[in-house]
């Protein structure tokens, strides 16, 4: 059995697990998040590995790159990324890098760019699946009229993520 090195992560947007497998990022999410076993279930069995907590030496430097995000000081992160999912699901997260910091779209856009409009729901449901928040920038996709929707760091962390990346422009958007 394989091993994906964890550590617990106290950030000012909330709580994050973050998941080393062999030298790759394949996981960084909401610690508290909805789904929660599933997600680690998912990932467990995709790679066949079980979750040993320590800090690596990967763990460290997106730790680093997380504090320069945080603080406004970068906008792309170059860390190497183990995405554990089916392949729709990978074929979107790899269109979710594609969205630019400071940038939204919306659900409705992204199945567009991925060829197939009606397949919207499943696209949804694949953001929902990421399990490599931020860096995977699922907290970039809105409702067509512009709405904050469902993020699994929460509302309130979606709206500060987006504010963070363009001040001033998701200040005045309604949580609900």
């Amino acid at each position: 059995m394989e091993t994906i090195f964890i550590s617990y992560w106290k950030t000012p947007f909330g709580e994050l697990i973050l998941g080393d497998y062999q030298g790759k990022l394949a996981l960084c999410d909401w610690r508290y998040r909805k789904m929660r076993d599933q997600v680690d279930q998912r990932i467990k069995s995709g790679l066949n590995a079980e979750f040993v907590e320590k800090e690596t030496k990967l763990i460290k430097t997106a730790k680093k790159q997380f504090e320069a995000y945080f603080a406004g000081g970068l906008t792309e992160f170059d860390l190497p990324l183990h995405l554990v999912g089916t392949d729709f699901q990978k074929q979107v997260w790899e269109e979710l890098i594609k969205v630019p910091f400071g940038k939204t779209l919306s659900y409705l856009a992204l199945s567009r760019q991925l060829g197939n409009e009606k397949a919207i729901r499943a696209v949804a449901s694949a953001n929902g699946a990421n399990a490599i928040s931020i860096v995977v920038p699922c907290h970039r996709i809105i409702g067509t009229s512009g709405e904050l929707t469902g993020y699994a760091g929460g509302l309130t962390a979606k709206k500060k993520l987006l504010e963070l990346e363009n001040p001033g422009q998701h200040a005045q958007m309604e949580l609900f």
